[in-house]
């Protein structure tokens, strides 16, 4: 619809990514709190163990994002090149 109104094909994808970057941080932080307290918990029994930094959850992060946008970055750009009016056409 947006590419019927005018927007280019940097737009679009824009959109879709800002929107799918956002599920992703949400996703994260979600699971760097579930993650953190399970290894501090598992970690405590150890007599050698290894002290959890914050930077090993943000480096996880964004490995995965990179990963994510890479892995679905041909699906938009795809999206974003096809005629509106076959989309359109089997509405």
């Amino acid at each position: 619809m947006r590419k019927v109104l005018g927007a280019s094909v940097s737009d679009i994808v824009g959109c879709l990514s800002k929107e799918f970057l956002y599920l992703m941080i949400l996703a994260n932080l979600i699971a760097w709190t579930i993650a953190y307290y399970a290894m501090q918990r598992w970690l405590q029994d150890f007599a050698y163990r290894l002290d959890l930094d914050w930077m090993i959850f943000v480096l996880g992060g964004l490995v995965s994002a990179v990963i994510a946008l890479l892995t679905i970055s041909y699906q938009f750009i795809k999206s974003a090149w096809a005629n509106p009016i076959d989309a359109l056409r089997g509405e």
